[in-house]
């Protein structure tokens, strides 16, 4: 990967997906923007408030005007973790697109670790968390999951939900995404399997919660998460469809 100074660095997205966070958003931003510079010369901040009900849309809001690298993309209504990242996605200008999720868990400039390791011949660099800083349950939780869709969806990657992703945007061409829940990570991950997309690994850290409460650990959303895994399972392994190419 050239430095930052060389004309032909890449541009670089960042962006955000963010419900009820506004007791983290505004560092997470000023913190990519730190590391956003040391990387490349032309880069863009993107927060999409997925109609959050705290005062996530006022500080994201202000956040644009202090700095005329950030844009803020609004959805009226809660769209689900899938639609947030669909139009991050579909909203990103740049050639690589980095994200992270706005709780804090996290450190956004750790993308600095990821950057070295976008080569030409690489698609996307995907972080593995180094250990799960979450209650046991959750933890427990998170294995069986893991080693549920790693063995039915035949994925190789270490760390299938480590929402820590540099990815080129024009892979969005080749690969179509569909789900606005929590699933869209595995929907993600399988598709670019699929595309044949050629995926690096790099190991970050993963922090306590500090601020806000988790949107998947209670029994209707695992309910429902089950249901969207078999269903896309169904389609992407049983049936092996795919879809229209594009983001929407």
């Amino acid at each position: 990967m050239v430095s930052a100074t060389s004309p032909t660095a890449p541009g670089l997205s960042v962006f955000f997906p963010a419900y009820n966070d506004s007791g983290t958003i505004a560092s997470l931003v000023i913190a990519a923007r730190s590391s956003a510079q040391k990387l490349t010369t032309d880069f863009e901040i993107l927060v999409v408030n997925d109609g959050s009900a705290d005062s996530t849309a006022t500080i994201a809001d202000e956040l644009a005007k202090t700095y005329p690298e950030v844009r803020v993309i609004h959805h009226p209504a809660n769209r689900g973790y899938g639609g947030a990242l669909r139009t991050g996605f579909s909203e990103s200008r740049k050639d690589l697109i980095f994200y992270t999720d706005g709780d804090a868990q996290y450190d956004p400039t750790e993308m600095e670790a990821l950057w070295p390791k976008m080569t030409p011949s690489v698609d996307v660099v995907n972080g593995y968390k180094i250990s799960r800083s979450d209650p046991m349950h959750r933890i427990i939780i998170g294995r069986v999951y893991h080693h549920t869709v790693k063995i039915l969806f035949g994925l190789k990657v270490r760390d299938v939900d480590c929402d820590f992703r540099l990815i080129r945007r024009t892979v969005f061409d080749r690969i179509s995404l569909e789900h606005n829940s929590g699933v869209i990570c595995l929907e993600l991950m399988k598709k670019l399997t699929d595309a044949g997309c050629h995926i690096e690994e790099v190991p970050v850290h993963h922090y306590n919660r500090t601020y806000g409460k988790s949107q998947f650990f209670n029994f209707s959303r695992l309910w429902h998460t089950a249901r969207d895994v078999f269903k896309l399972w169904m389609k992407l392994v049983v049936v092996g469809t795919q879809g229209k190419t594009g983001t929407t």
